[in-house]
């Protein structure tokens, strides 16, 4: 019979072998110190450097160590998603690899949630070694996606955090493609706190959420949770035509009343082009509502893994 770890730790790497290390020795000296049982779980999330090799050499001859290795790079919320999945303990812990959120607060959020809660989350005070540009578009996402959805997500707020099993269970349930962990976990509902904390600069390497994926992963987040850019590219029909009606209205009054009127295309150009990109505005929306539902009609696996230790520990134990 299978053994309950008290505390699953998920850990998704990607590129991240200066920073393993460091990451292990601390998580280990702050969770052992909680329980002598937990489980970490490494997630390759298609790493390119050396992070898959360290992962083994750390998991070879300790059975509280677990590993799962990506086909390729599927992206940070499901390399989370294929943890939780695998994990069997009755919490788990959620971190990054990068250090900026300190392995040390875990026992803080333990024991917030011990005190009555299913989800207990870090809140972030300050945000070192991140660029104005960064933050900024980062705390005004979040605020905007507050006010547009109808959950309550909260703002200022990662990935790290500890979660109930009972939560664990119900995501395991939700198996949309384009994955908005910390929506998904508000939409839930339950007993949640927070804990506020610095985060740190990173301790080394590069991240790997560049302005791109931070894009793609706004629009995740919108999109899983809020038709307000279709209510939006209504709203924009609707004032459009107005003030075509109004065009329309100038256009008669100078034809046939005050006789002021130069033919030309100049302003037919303008209204073309504004009515055009206002359209092309709406069908790009209800495009990326379609394609998502077009990625989930498919039900394609969410991830597929290309090497794994815990079979053998399970079958060992």
């Amino acid at each position: 019979m299978v053994k309950h770890p008290q505390i699953s730790v998920i850990i998704p790497i990607y590129n991240e072998e200066q920073n393993i290390p460091v990451l292990f020795k601390r998580l280990e000296t702050v969770v052992s110190g909680i329980t002598d049982q937990y489980e970490f779980i490494f997630i390759n999330d298609g790493s390119k450097d050396q992070s898959l090799f360290l992962i083994r050499e750390l998991c070879k001859n300790n059975d509280k160590l677990k590993y799962i290795s990506l086909s390729r790079n599927f992206g940070h919320q499901i390399a989370v998603c294929s943890g939780l999945d695998m994990c069997l303990g009755n919490t788990a812990v959620i971190i990054d690899a990068d250090l900026q959120d300190p392995p040390e607060l875990i026992g803080d959020l333990y024991a917030k949630m011990k005190s009555g809660y299913e989800v207990v989350y870090a809140k972030r005070k300050s945000r070192q070694g991140e660029s104005f540009a960064k933050k900024y578009t980062a705390k005004a996402f979040y605020r905007i996606l507050k006010k547009i959805t109808n959950i309550n997500i909260p703002v200022d707020t990662g990935d790290f955090r500890i979660i109930d099993r009972k939560i664990i269970d119900l995501l395991k349930q939700m198996p949309e493609q384009q994955k908005y962990l910390r929506g998904q976990i508000s939409w839930l509902g339950f007993n949640q706190s927070y804990v506020e904390y610095d985060r740190d600069q990173r301790y080394a390497g590069k991240t790997g959420y560049t302005y791109g994926k931070m894009i793609r992963f706004a629009l995740d987040g919108i999109t899983s949770f809020s038709d307000f850019p279709l209510k939006f590219a209504t709203m924009a029909g609707f004032f459009v035509s107005g003030i075509s009606f109004f065009l329309m209205l100038y256009a008669l009054y100078s034809r046939f009343i005050s006789k002021n009127y130069q033919p030309g295309w100049t302003s037919l150009m303008l209204t073309i082009l504004f009515i055009g990109g206002i359209q092309l505005i709406g069908i790009g929306i209800i495009g990326e509502y379609i394609g998502r539902i077009s990625n989930n009609v498919k039900k394609r696996p969410l991830y597929i893994i290309s090497e794994t230790n815990i079979n053998q520990i399970i079958q060992a134990k």
